[in-house]
């Protein structure tokens, strides 16, 4: 066989092009009757459907709505080139019982000043490239002392800082200047941002107007405005209700620093984003791909469309207390799903953030999780690495489409403090906070370690208080394990760990499926599970029952054994004093009083079964 150096070469070529439908076709056939819908596309809150695949006529062909790297409207990135992101480390100095030195003043708590300046030093030595500093728990008039103690050793011309003092940004500025003129560095040498987000953490906003101002004339690498959408996130919202209210604090923003006399560029210059990045990869990649085009349309419409500045952080919200060791893969995840969205800065939250204040071990992994992924994986080296997937571009211009029309409903409502007034935004994030407790609750949206596969026998991690922030944030904070969490707490509390009989009937090879499913349903609650390998009769089910000292017992076989004995079997059950008899399928048997399947409404089952223990 032979052919010319020019005949082209087609992979396939000798096969003919499958089409859509008939993928479609064989799929259904797979699926024997079942809904396509339901089993094959699963949906986001922001009501857009994630099919099983996508093709090329999935994607947007109107116009050019993703452009080239560092091109309006910087979809694939503000830079045509990219050597990787600022590795930003989150150090949150330590109030009240702290080891360091007692700050004088109002309030005159102790405030850990040394060891926050220890954790700052070693980041920075370590592979961090920028500071996220939390001083929220530190009262203004100790901040002069504080800040002096923490940055000492710190080259504040090399190593970018990132406040965050919530209301107290003013204060906390102030007293940043004063230590770098003090330590000789010129203003024009300071990088990072001052966090002033008066929208989502309060204070003044004419005194960030006023240091902007003075930034951009004399500060040019120092950011004033953090637009911190990641509330919107602790609050329970969608990716495109977080972008929307983003957008409409930035707008808000935008609106003050112009009215004060910067040009739009300087204007913007002044603004970073901060995102909360979930473990749901293609969905973070597209909320930092679908910012970019967001931001560039309205600073288009305001003149010229400008880059944004993107600060992701790990999802507060999908952090555990329980099992904490998978939040190293959910912020793995998540760091990976911003790197490949093209933020310019990311802050990898340690996987011990839900419980208190992270040690020098849950920093350092957290810290090496973004080592990993630039220096070893490489893919800080790539620009826009989701750019051309079918999938990553729909879910982009679907979610960029979701967010502009709800930003477009705030402006409508007034703007973003307006639409929080009124309670427009408080209502629609509530109602998605809603939707989201309904399918954590179903395990629609699993939880692994705490609403799946838990481990009742974990050793707990103990870590100090964190530090306390300041002031309220705009709507209430969630994690999406606490509600479970809290049963746990229940039964962790008790003198004796609350069990419950697992009356399995059969053969193992009848009843362990279902049994399996109901000892990994009862440990979400903390509740020990008493296994056997099965009884044949319900007087045998009676007495081993009355044996084990539980007082909820669990039917567990198949539905045909169910038709023969459950009635029987639930009946011997509560003569021999089960307080609550459970089945585990949706088979109806006199004498049962709930039952455990996938898709019941676990939180409400398993909290009525605490109620029934009298567990307070």
């Amino acid at each position: 066989m032979s052919a010319r150096s020019d005949d082209p070469l087609v992979l396939g070529g000798e096969f003919a092009t499958p089409t859509r439908d008939q993928w479609l076709a064989l799929a259904e056939g797979v699926l024997k009757g079942k809904p396509f819908d339901k089993v094959l596309v699963s949906h986001l809150y922001d009501g857009i459907d994630v099919q099983p695949l996508y093709t090329a006529a999935d994607v947007p062909t109107a116009g050019d709505p993703v452009g080239a790297p560092g091109v309006a409207p910087f979809v694939r990135g503000a830079n045509a080139a990219t050597s990787g992101w600022d590795v930003r480390q989150r150090i949150d100095v330590r109030v009240e019982g702290g080891t360091g030195v007692r700050v004088e003043g109002g309030t005159g708590v102790r405030v850990d000043v040394e060891g926050a300046n220890r954790a700052v030093l070693a980041e920075l030595e370590r592979g961090a490239t920028s500071i996220l500093l939390g001083l929220t728990g530190v009262a203004p008039d100790a901040l002069p002392a504080t800040l002096a103690g923490v940055l000492d050793g710190v080259y504040l011309d090399l190593a970018g800082l990132v406040l965050d003092a919530g209301p107290a940004f003013a204060e906390a500025a102030a007293v940043l200047f004063s230590l770098a003129a003090t330590g000789g560095v010129a203003p024009s040498a300071l990088f990072g941002n001052v966090g002033a987000d008066p929208i989502a953490h309060g204070g003044a906003l004419a005194d960030a107007v006023a240091i902007a101002v003075e930034s951009a004339a004399t500060r040019p690498g120092l950011r004033t405005f953090a637009v911190d959408a990641t509330v919107w996130n602790d609050a329970g919202a969608s990716d495109a209700e977080e972008l929307g209210c983003a957008l409409a604090s930035g707008v808000a923003y935008l609106r003050a620093l112009t009215d004060a006399g910067l040009d739009l560029a300087a204007a913007a210059g002044q603004l970073e984003f901060r995102y909360a990045v979930g473990a749901d990869q293609f969905s973070g990649i597209a909320k930092m791909r679908a910012a970019r085009r967001l931001w560039a349309r309205v600073t288009e419409v305001c003149g010229a469309a400008q880059p944004q500045r993107q600060h992701a952080v790990t999802s507060k919200a999908m952090m555990t207390q329980r099992d904490p060791w998978v939040n190293l893969l959910r912020t793995t995840i998540a760091c990976f799903a911003a790197g490949t969205g093209g933020a310019d800065a990311i802050t990898v939250l340690p996987f011990d953030a839900a419980i208190g204040e992270s040690d020098a071990f849950a920093r350092r992994i957290a810290r090496n999780t973004q080592a990993l992924l630039l220096d070893e994986s490489n893919l800080g080296r790539v620009v826009d690495p989701g750019g051309g997937s079918w999938y990553v571009e729909s879910l982009t211009d679907r979610l960029a489409q979701q967010a502009w029309a709800w930003f477009q409903q705030i402006e409508r409502d007034g703007g973003i403090e307006a639409a929080l007034a009124s309670g427009l935004v408080a209502q629609r994030i509530g109602a998605t906070w809603t939707d989201r407790t309904k399918n954590l609750a179903r395990r629609k949206d699993p939880i692994t370690g705490v609403s799946e596969f838990p481990d009742i026998a974990e050793t707990a991690v103990a870590r100090p208080a964190a530090a306390p922030a300041a002031g309220a944030p705009p709507l209430p904070a969630h994690r999406y394990a606490e509600v479970f969490e809290a049963l746990r707490d229940r039964t962790d509390a008790t003198t004796t760990r609350p069990s419950v009989f697992l009356a399995n009937l059969g053969p193992i090879a009848v009843h362990t499926a279902r049994s399996t499913f109901a000892k990994n349903f009862f440990e979400i609650a903390g509740i020990a599970t008493i296994g056997n390998d099965g009884f044949d009769s319900p007087v045998a089910v009676e007495a081993a029952f009355a044996a084990s000292g539980a007082k909820l017992a669990c039917i567990c076989s198949s539905d045909a054994v169910y038709e023969e004995r459950a009635e029987a079997v639930a009946r011997a059950l509560h003569d021999a004093g089960a307080v609550r008899v459970y089945l585990a399928g949706r088979h109806e048997a006199p004498g049962v009083d709930e039952h455990v399947y996938t898709g019941c409404d676990a939180l409400s089952t398993l909290t009525r079964a605490l109620d029934a223990l009298a567990i307070k």
